[in-house]
């Protein structure tokens, strides 16, 4: 601030010097176009940085030369890109989630917490001052980004959680929720990534109770919809609670002087 402070009357005094010697002299001219403009302010421009300063020695454009052209830095080679910034905690299936897609990190970081950094193009996660991860941004909701690095053959939250085990749970509330916990595993590209929502089913088993999970289980496997969402919703609007809608077997019509029959459309 005090930076800030000392340098802005310096601002203020260049701004008033190039509204004196360069925009009050264009003022009464006519341009047509802003490259005719531009040319013609930088003709002053040349003129201004080349006036002898009055009290000390040179000019602006030997100040310049002297003083500022060794401490500058070539540009960036890449434009600036805006970032969004999100903390999340690394999940069992070694997974973390930025607009409901799913993007893998180092398997040691389960239940970490890093910063994710998201631009238009990437996706990138953080430890500390440490990037663990990055991937090609996806806006696909629901789907997953896995690298194969970032896959262990053996770690000790696998050998916690295996899709064996999480079947054997499922076969112990019912056939169809053990057939919900299949799908989990079989639909994926990797069987870790139905971690995530078995053990959604198993925090539903506690808040609804094994009953009705099961319940739940039969009626999405019955309307084709055996993942995690439709369970949860239909538990939350106690459709569980309800009989499975029985197939209707087909009715032939009686005979009708209105009924055209289907020979009617050959």
């Amino acid at each position: 601030m005090q930076l800030e402070t000392y340098e802005k009357p310096k601002v203020e005094a260049g701004v008033l010097v190039v509204e004196r010697w360069i925009l009050a002299r264009l003022r009464n001219r006519r341009f047509f176009s802003l490259a005719e403009l531009n040319a013609a302010i930088a003709e002053l421009l040349v003129e201004l940085n080349d006036r002898p300063f009055k009290k000390l020695p040179g000019c602006r454009r030997s100040a310049f030369e002297a003083l500022d052209r060794p401490a500058l830095r070539p540009l960036p080679t890449a434009c600036f890109e805006l970032a969004h910034w999100k903390r999340a905690r690394v999940n069992i299936d070694y997974h973390v989630e930025y607009d409901w897609h799913y993007y893998s990190v180092p398997h040691r970081l389960v239940r970490k917490e890093v910063e994710l950094r998201a631009t238009a193009t990437t996706l990138e996660a953080f430890l500390g001052n440490q990037r663990v991860a990055s991937h090609v941004r996806s806006y696909r909701r629901g789907h997953f980004t896995t690298l194969p690095e970032h896959m262990p053959a053996s770690h000790r939250a696998h050998r916690d959680w295996t899709p064996q085990r999480l079947i054997a749970w499922g076969e112990r509330i019912g056939a169809a929720t053990a057939a919900v916990v299949r799908w989990q595993m079989q639909t994926r590209p990797h069987p870790e990534q139905g971690y995530r929502a078995c053990l959604g089913l198993q925090r539903l088993a506690r808040r609804f109770t094994p009953k009705r999970l099961e319940a739940a289980c039969a009626r999405a496997l019955s309307i084709g919809a055996p993942i995690y969402r439709s369970v949860a919703s239909i538990l939350k609007s106690g459709l569980d609670r309800q009989p499975l809608p029985a197939v209707q077997p087909h009715l032939a019509l009686p005979p009708h002087e209105n009924v055209r029959g289907p020979d009617y459309y050959h």
